[in-house]
């Protein structure tokens, strides 16, 4: 609004509950409601997910949440270099966005090439290239969707190209229904209930889209639709894990 491109911090993304009609009703709606004669180049930084034993209150997953908001863009990067060149271009956009960080992924190490880094929002990457099924993971989700991946090729000769989806929104859509349209299989893996979770909505552009790429129906691996258990066991069970993506994909893929 005054020029400045601020970047704000919630400490925990469930907090957007709190914070929501400032969120959804005024900073989405702005630039829309004065026809562009006023942006808000906001960023809203937060932590995200699961896996700390934090409990039902601290560990959601709520990038659904932000997704079905007109107005805002969603984010949520998977490695060191994608933080950097992600919120580089989430500072540089003329519209808010809700850059989500995952808790989990903090302590995590990779390489970040000097200079500087500035992504573009609304791509996803193909982290590993495959042909005979395609795989869509989020944050904390892709590097379980890769190991899963190296074990369904070493051990059931199945061979998954896995896509780090980075952007909800705007989604590119082009390098997901192209890699559908090579392998012929689609499966998500997402940290989010299962209820109108991203995958939902991902699954239905495929579905109207692309439907005739399929060879059988799209698989969502989730989290079931509970509140997190902060007990580390019942946590750990309730979250997509890299076994139980190396069997629903196997069983899908040979059944």
């Amino acid at each position: 609004m005054t020029g400045l491109r601020p970047i704000a911090e919630l400490m925990f993304s469930d907090f957007f509950a709190v914070t929501w009609d400032m969120v959804a009703n005024q900073i989405a709606k702005t630039r829309y409601m004065t026809d562009g004669q006023v942006s808000l180049p906001l960023v809203i930084r937060t932590a995200n997910g699961a896996g700390l034993r934090f409990g039902a209150q601290h560990s959601q997953s709520v990038e659904n949440w932000a997704m079905m908001i007109p107005g805002l863009k969603v984010v949520a990067p998977s490695t060191p270099r994608d933080v950097i060149g992600l919120l580089a271009a989430a500072v540089r956009d003329p519209d808010p966005v809700i850059f989500f960080e995952h808790k989990s992924l903090y302590p995590s190490k990779g390489e970040v090439p000097d200079g500087e880094i500035v992504d573009r929002l609304g791509t996803a990457k193909i982290v590993h290239p495959g042909k005979d099924a395609t795989v869509l993971a989020l944050a904390l989700m892709v590097p379980r969707a890769l190991e899963a991946a190296e074990r369904l090729k070493a051990e059931h000769r199945i061979d998954c190209e896995v896509i780090d989806v980075r952007s909800l929104v705007p989604l590119d859509t082009q390098t997901i229904l192209g890699s559908v349209g090579r392998t012929h299989r689609l499966f998500t893996v997402e940290e989010n209930p299962r209820l109108c979770g991203w995958g939902a909505e991902i699954v239905s552009i495929v579905a109207d889209e692309g439907f005739y790429d399929l060879d059988g129906p799209p698989v969502r691996i989730t989290t079931p639709h509970i509140p997190l258990p902060a007990a580390d066991i019942l946590e750990d069970i309730a979250l997509p894990t890299v076994d139980r993506i190396v069997d629903r994909v196997r069983q899908s893929m040979q059944g």
